[in-house]
């Protein structure tokens, strides 16, 4: 049963009316209401958070790819000490936050996903032991702007919590300048697929050397610093010469640093590494993403994308032996408005893949595609462009909210298209 202990009377008054708000969200059919609970939650109490994170352990999980994946790795692995309260939706603001930490008032831990902007005055509500930095690349430029203001509001937030300990992906240049001046930092070689927005020093504006995995900066003496934690194709390397395998579900290199990013996460917080490792093993798809859908007589497997690096990461993973692949992109808010970033994607590969442009931007999608030399057709519909491709297995990439609105409609069984 979940306890108001340390909430104060105004904070019980909030907790109240979000759990009769998220009621009437639910009954009106307009989602579980976790975000209005805790948006209504936050105007009666601002400082519900702060009261909800008292006596917990918690791990933060930020940056711009993977948070939701992490974190879920994060809680899997942590659940191996103790009962664990985290997000199952990916709700990484103020108001999911505070509606996942009030669903679980019991469990002593927590793995809260975090919004890179959210993160510095989180972590001032929550006073995280440990916190994981992912990477940091251009997402949504109309909502956060450029991703060196990013990076210098989280060195800036990671200085008031130098107990903390931070779990930093060394083989991103911004991460690495981000925690590169706390005292107590692990450092995970978590990868670093996309390197576009790292050619220049954050902290001096000179250029980033690389070579082969290792880079530095010219003129100072920021460098790649030595990794505690690192993958290869089959296990993962940890102090002290410390070797475990690492079989996962979830496919891409990407996911394989994710993991390694979780596990040292949890051995900060006591958790025994083989268990830790083992557990991030059973994460199987997330909030919808890598899952397989039958649609009609199209076997269907969901990828998510966001930004230059995500897609990249993606695009790596189509199988090129598919009979369809549909691209689905919207400009919605959620999605970042202005989608200039898909001229810096590379979609030139593809070669024996029908492809669909699809999405309200898809028409925007299908310009790129063209200049990329890529053969495809425009159907503007996520389901009718599935229906387009001949029967058998289909891979869709979407961004957000096209990802988002083609899961509602498959549950919903629009599949007569």
């Amino acid at each position: 049963m979940a306890t108001t202990t340390g909430i104060s009377a105004r904070g019980r008054i909030a907790l109240r009316a979000a759990e009769a708000a998220a009621w009437a969200s639910r009954k009106a059919g307009r989602g579980n209401g976790s975000m209005i609970g805790g948006l209504i939650a936050l105007k009666i109490d601002p400082g519900l958070m702060t009261q909800l994170g008292r006596g917990r352990r918690t791990v933060l999980v930020t940056g711009t790819n993977g948070k939701s994946t992490t974190t879920r790795m994060t809680a899997a692995a942590l659940e191996t000490i103790d009962a664990v309260v985290t997000q199952p939706d990916g709700a990484n603001m103020d108001a999911g936050i505070v509606s996942a930490l009030a669903a679980n008032r019991t469990a002593r831990l927590a793995a809260i996903e975090v919004d890179e902007l959210h993160t510095p005055h989180v972590a001032d509500s929550l006073g995280p032991e440990a916190i994981v930095l992912l990477n940091l690349t251009r997402d949504q430029l109309d909502r956060v702007g450029e991703i060196n203001m990013i990076e210098r509001r989280l060195r800036a937030g990671l200085q008031g919590h130098t107990n903390a300990t931070i779990i930093a992906n060394c083989d991103d240049v911004l991460v690495t300048s981000a925690a590169f001046d706390n005292p107590n930092v692990v450092w995970v070689a978590a990868g670093a697929g996309w390197a576009g927005d790292s050619v220049s020093c954050p902290r001096t504006g000179e250029p980033i050397v690389r070579d082969g995995d290792h880079w530095y900066s010219t003129g100072s003496d920021f460098a790649r610093p030595t990794p505690d934690w690192w993958v290869d194709e089959d296990n993962l390397h940890g102090p002290d010469g410390l070797v475990l395998p690492l079989k996962l579900t979830l496919p891409g290199r990407a996911n394989r640093g994710n993991a390694a990013q979780a596990v040292a996460a949890a051995v900060a917080l006591g958790a025994d590494p083989a268990k830790a490792a083992a557990a991030t093993s059973v994460v199987e798809e997330v909030a919808g993403r890598y899952k397989t859908v039958q649609v009609g007589p199209h076997s269907v497997h969901m990828l998510l994308a966001k930004n230059p690096a995500g897609w990249q990461e993606a695009l790596s993973m189509i199988d090129p032996t598919v009979d369809g692949l549909v691209i689905a992109v919207n400009g919605q808010v959620p999605d970042g408005e202005d989608l200039s970033w898909l001229w810096d994607v590379r979609f030139e590969h593809f070669e024996n893949v029908q492809v669909v442009a699809a999405g309200e931007r898809g028409t925007d999608l299908a310009v790129r595609l063209t200049y990329a030399g890529v053969e495809h057709t425009l159907v503007a519909d996520p389901l009718r462009a599935i229906a387009s491709c001949p029967p058998g297995r289909v891979e869709v990439l979407a961004n957000y909210t096209a990802f988002r609105d083609l899961n509602t409609a498959i549950a919903k069984g629009a599949t007569n298209v």
